[in-house]
């Protein structure tokens, strides 16, 4: 303070001037649960390129294996990116993952939304939709995600990933 490096006690004392804002911090939690999700896919004995890929759009997913994804891209008009497709002998399994530290209107738009992709995609032979979350976040949203729940079949946590999972349900 004495130098004039740091220009306003409040912006440091909450973090903005140091990079601790949320908006420095924005999506932190949902990295890591992508590179925990990934270790426990490799685990698993898939192979990245191979097996399981990482941030594929709808579009690759049909042109690489020829599935017909239309009733989740609005017939085309929508490109949804999936963080991780894992294919199977018999199942392409398209995967969402996030984690959420704080609770919020964020959680309630991903239950509700998740919600509805899982009822669309049930309807695509050859195709599941799984969804890995976890976080103290969901604490406050309990109602919404226990709906959402209720609905998706494939929707777990890290403590679901730390069981296995992967191997039981991915074959």
């Amino acid at each position: 303070m004495e130098n004039h490096i740091i220009n306003n006690l409040v912006d440091y004392a909450t973090g903005v001037e140091t990079g601790l804002d949320s908006n420095g911090r924005k999506n932190r939690g949902g990295h890591l649960m992508e590179d925990l999700v990934e270790i426990f896919i490799k685990k698993a004995g898939f192979v990245k390129g191979t097996t399981y890929f990482k941030e594929m759009y709808i579009h690759q997913i049909s042109s690489k294996w020829g599935i017909d994804l239309s009733a989740i891209s609005n017939q085309g008009k929508m490109e949804k990116r999936f963080d991780f497709v894992v294919k199977t002998p018999t199942m392409i399994y398209a995967i969402e993952t996030n984690f959420y530290g704080s609770g919020g209107s964020k959680l309630n738009e991903t239950a509700r939304s998740y919600k509805t992709l899982a009822i669309e995609t049930d309807t695509i032979e050859g195709f599941t939709f799984a969804w890995f979350t976890d976080g103290k976040g969901w604490n406050s949203a309990r109602n919404n995600l226990e709906e959402t729940f209720d609905i998706m079949e494939h929707i777990y946590n890290i403590k679901d990933l730390e069981n296995g999972i992967i191997n039981e349900v991915f074959k």
